[in-house]
């Protein structure tokens, strides 16, 4: 299904959206939607949102009363069978994402899923698959990408201002999970969310590193551990990092806290990434460097309107030049008028939903669509891209159980592939 844009100068088309998961990222999503016209006048849509489906009955009475959702269920086969639900988003969490996915493909209803698209590369093939057999437009949430900064870093490498790029290094250091007291929800079950971290925080290094090089990650080799083995059993329900009662009886830890890797790109540039949801003080310290024969530049989350570049030899001023984000570096031009105004992580959603609804339109790519140029322009990361990290971080999982250098094998249509 294609939901063609109108001209700008014509009345917007309205396009139904569906919602799965009204948690703090559901609602991202809905904030979004509601918010495109104003930012991407020009795509000449205007998103309605017509159906939530959450089985808690606070977030359906948040998704009517607060967002303004037409309607609000917790079945999710009835939304995906609305033939007013145009578009649907996946914001459940991570053993739910293929549960929905297939079904929407199914009914023909292209869908924007959070990261990890599966609970492993298996789920993550079926996702990519069912998208791409059913032939609708797909995004998935890689929204590290969309940072102004990053999509100039992107800019520079393809430009070759850098020179041969030599090494990349990707950390993502979070401390969600620090506290030994921190309750044992299904993010720490490996049957529910996977391989703890690896999935959870470094898929989105392997996608920065993967879209700002263009090259993908050929074989890895890793070291994992988990340094709190054991965590109280939680007494009521609840799907956040935190914020749930708890017990004195405790379980234990089924998944990752913490990994390191070596990798060998395709071109032969070498990266290092790590991560870490136990380390204490760091909040959500996730940053990139890339380094070239010409010159280097870095960027940080925790300083996300910024970056840092050395090109060529400066003489007695030989180093970095920090550049605030402004006109011409990816979208921010869109949110600020002027350099040095910060975005924020929910703008760059907000650059992740037009995306999406511009594939969706037919202006870009779609399932393993086109590949998007380097100005930041065009696709969604799709589920190709999805797929993509999935089998670097199974890979990673596979290279530290056996202590040996594992390959990963390569997937077509990723968005960072040209």
């Amino acid at each position: 299904m294609a939901v063609e844009a109108t001209n700008a100068e014509n009345s917007p088309r309205s396009l139904g959206v569906g919602v799965v998961g009204l948690g703090w990222m559901g609602r991202l999503h809905a904030s979004s939607y509601r918010n495109l016209a104003a930012r991407y006048p020009e795509l000449g849509l205007a998103p309605r949102l017509v159906c939530a489906a959450d089985p808690l009955p606070e977030n359906q009475r948040a998704a009517r009363a607060q967002f303004g959702f037409e309607r609000a269920v917790d079945d999710v086969e009835e939304m995906l069978a609305d033939p007013e639900v145009d578009v649907v988003s996946i914001a459940t969490p991570n053993f739910l994402h293929r549960d929905v996915a297939l079904p929407a493909a199914r009914a023909g209803k292209p869908f924007w899923i959070e990261k990890p698209m599966g609970v492993d590369a298996a789920q993550s093939r079926e996702i990519h698959e069912a998208a791409r057999a059913a032939g609708v437009a797909t995004a998935v949430g890689f929204n590290y990408r969309h940072a102004p900064a990053v999509e100039h870093l992107r800019a520079l490498v393809a430009a070759g201002r850098l020179g041969r790029i030599t090494n990349v290094r990707c950390w993502l250091y979070a401390d969600y999970a620090s506290s030994p007291d921190g309750p044992l929800t299904w993010r720490y079950d490996r049957s529910r969310a996977g391989a703890g971290v690896i999935g959870d925080l470094l898929s989105h290094g392997t996608d920065l590193v993967q879209y700002v090089t263009g090259q993908g990650i050929s074989e890895v080799s890793a070291a994992t551990d988990v340094f709190l083995r054991e965590r109280p059993i939680p007494t009521s329900a609840g799907v956040g990092h935190g914020a749930v009662e708890v017990g004195t009886e405790r379980g234990e830890v089924g998944n990752e806290d913490w990994v390191a890797a070596l990798a060998n790109l395709a071109d032969g540039t070498r990266a290092t990434l790590e991560s870490s949801r136990v380390a204490r003080g760091h909040r959500s310290d996730y940053a990139l460097e890339v380094y070239g024969t010409e010159g280097s530049a870095r960027w940080s989350f925790t300083r996300m309107n910024e970056f840092e570049v050395m090109i060529g030899d400066g003489g007695l001023e030989h180093g970095y030049t920090t550049v605030l984000a402004g006109a011409g570096h990816g979208d921010y031009g869109r949110f600020q008028p002027g350099p040095g105004i910060p975005m924020s992580f929910d703008d760059l959603k907000a650059i992740e939903c037009a995306e999406f609804l511009t594939d969706v339109a037919g202006e870009g790519g779609g399932a393993g669509g086109a590949a998007r140029p380097a100005s930041g322009s065009g696709a969604a990361p799709n589920t190709a891209d999805g797929l993509s990290a999935a089998e670097v971080t199974e890979a990673i999982a596979r290279s530290a159980a056996s202590r040996s250098w594992v390959e990963v094998p390569q997937v077509e249509g990723t968005t960072w592939g040209a």
